[in-house]
């Protein structure tokens, strides 16, 4: 997707109606987010606006997520978003292309921390979401690189999704031709898989209200 159709999708998963007041919940992340390979509304993200709405919660779900981000693309284009959407909560979702590209770990991890501190500094709670990589780029960066989202949600204080493909990436028949990108059935499990700790920020969010 380009980043032209991303600003699009920015506030086309918003409900009709919604207002100033409600809850918005950002997420920023990469084709996983971004229904890459499937119609907007069979993605993720537009099912957790869905799950949402069922519950009977004022919370409006923006998409800012772009097919192919790196976390230093995520992190140039972050103080604009931030500005434009002034989110309650955002669930940051980005590293994997950086893993599956090789990129060196403290970058990521500076990248990510950097993101995480921005959105906090704007007021935002945030859920970070973490990610694998195969273990064919070797089981000391493989790790490494599953770990660091694990120091930088400790680092900033903030929840963590330990993995978000967890019930589905081992599963061929849940993921597209490619074997990266997850297809249409799974999606429901991703939001099952982000969901137990999503909910009590958003619980939080309503007590406080």
């Amino acid at each position: 997707m380009s980043i032209l159709g991303s600003w699009l999708l920015l506030f086309a998963i918003a409900p009709a109606g919604a207002v100033a007041q409600h809850y918005s919940i950002l997420v920023y992340g990469d084709s996983l987010s971004a229904a890459y390979g499937l119609r907007q509304e069979q993605g993720w993200v537009a099912l957790l606006q869905e799950r949402l709405a069922l519950r009977g919660d004022h919370f409006k779900v923006i998409n800012a997520s772009v097919s192919g981000e790196t976390t230093d693309g995520g992190l140039r284009r972050l103080p604009e978003t931030l500005e434009r959407v002034k989110p309650d909560l955002v669930i940051l979702e980005l590293g994997g292309n950086d893993g599956l590209r090789g990129f060196p770990l403290p970058v990521i991890r500076n990248n990510l921390t950097a993101m995480v501190s921005s959105a906090k500094e704007s007021g935002a709670e945030v859920l970070l979401v973490g990610m694998r990589i195969p273990p064919n780029y070797g089981t000391r960066y493989a790790e490494g690189f599953h770990q660091l989202y694990q120091k930088v949600a400790q680092t900033e204080n903030v929840a963590l999704v330990p993995f978000l493909l967890e019930q589905v990436a081992l599963d061929s028949k849940l993921m597209q031709d490619d074997q990266i990108h997850p297809t249409a059935t799974a999606q429901p499990l991703i939001l099952d898989t982000l969901w137990p700790h999503l909910e009590p920020l958003l619980n939080q969010e309503q007590a406080a209200k």
